[in-house]
């Protein structure tokens, strides 16, 4: 027997997995991406288990710069459940008309203190943590700064969880806290004591919101989407022209918005493919609670999920010697994606591609995303 995270158990669980699943599109039934897509995507909706959708955002602009080239608004907006939503729009200085938009997706890194501020710069001196942050995963960039001065609007918003969406530790009970209160909240030793106390309070997290009917997915499908919404409703965006993008949490994120919303018609998932066999077997005590929705893998496996958005355009880039994964798993999702497109007939929608390195997003493949939505949403 392979050692897996269920042992004994293992194979048992595996032989669950039927590939294809049974709304898989490469299950011969289905011979129409426009008729499968409806069937495919009410029921991963469906099982999102989300709140309700929230009204498009009405922003209240805290600040209004123009930094390094970009026009930059700081804005906060309120959902009907917790704390406000603070925001970044960035945009070329000098922009005119109606541009392409981008919604921007932080990832999860292990930092709940942290949201917009991992992939974003309004400033000369950002926090110490972000730009030793921006040189590990993002090759020492803001990277949506750099997307956004190639003629984008994008905006990058905090998600439930982090940031300013963060649980404050005032709000939780004493009996878990373990003594954890907030003084000095922007100094790296009480950042990093709230991230250590956030990793273990994951499943906590995970368990009230399936106590309440919902999935930690499904929270972030309707945080995002309000993002989507306000995106679409600012008046310099095209909004026929709308994408997604992120690594790792954020490449999650892009997986469950592009599966959920037709309006993306462009995305770029980074670091973050592989197939429910890899979790289950293999990389489950390297991912987050976010990652789940059960019962899914019956219908879909994870990579076709992203596949919902077939035939719109979408770009997955992986690293090589990604520790989250495992290479195999990361090449049968490759090719599940592909044979997804194929089928759609629109092979050449669909890109993958593998870097040498480590769970990154390096200035090489910002490159080739950034060049990915230029050819698709600057048409």
């Amino acid at each position: 027997m392979t050692p897996n995270m269920l042992g004994g158990y293992g194979e048992w669980a595996a032989s669950s997995l039927v590939d294809p699943p049974r709304l898989s599109f490469r299950q011969p039934i289905f011979t129409n991406v426009d008729s499968w897509r409806p069937i495919a995507r009410a029921r991963f909706q469906e099982l999102l288990l989300g709140p309700p959708p929230a009204p498009v955002p009405i922003p209240a602009v805290q600040h209004h710069i123009d930094f390094d080239g970009l026009s930059i608004e700081h804005i906060q907006w309120q959902l009907p459940y917790g704390p406000p939503t603070e925001a970044l729009v960035l945009k070329p200085a000098n922009a005119k008309g109606k541009l392409p938009g981008i919604v921007g997706l932080h990832d999860h890194g292990g930092n709940k203190y942290f949201g917009l501020r991992k992939i974003t710069q309004m400033s000369k001196d950002p926090h110490p943590l972000m730009l030793a942050h921006q040189r590990q995963y993002y090759g020492g960039l803001a990277w949506a700064n750099e997307l956004a001065r190639r003629g984008y609007v994008v905006v990058v918003h905090d998600t439930f969880a982090f940031g300013s969406r963060r649980m404050r530790l005032g709000d939780l009970p004493a009996i878990i806290r373990n003594g954890l209160e907030e003084k000095d909240p922007e100094s790296n030793e009480e950042i990093k004591r709230y991230n250590d106390f956030c990793g273990p309070y994951e499943s906590l997290v995970a368990k009230s919101l399936f106590s309440a009917g919902m999935t930690w997915p499904g929270v972030f499908v309707t945080d995002d989407r309000a993002a989507l919404d306000y995106l679409a409703s600012r008046p310099d965006v095209d909004a026929t022209r709308l994408g997604c993008a992120g690594l790792s949490g954020g490449g999650l994120r892009t997986v469950m918005l592009a599966g959920a919303d037709e309006r993306i018609r462009c995305a770029a998932c980074v670091g973050m493919m592989t197939t429910w066999a890899d979790y289950l077997l293999n990389k489950a005590h390297t991912h987050t609670w976010m990652c789940y929705l059960p019962g899914m893998p019956r219908d879909l496996d994870y990579p076709e999920i992203l596949g919902l958005a077939a035939p719109n355009p979408v770009m997955v880039l992986n690293n090589r010697q990604d520790t989250l994964f495992t290479l195999t798993e990361m090449q049968k999702a490759d090719k599940i994606l592909a044979a997804v497109y194929a089928k759609a007939g629109a092979p050449d929608h669909y890109k993958g591609a593998f870097y040498e390195g480590p769970h990154k997003f390096d200035a090489e493949m910002q490159k080739d995303a950034f060049a990915w939505f230029d050819r698709w949403l600057k048409r």
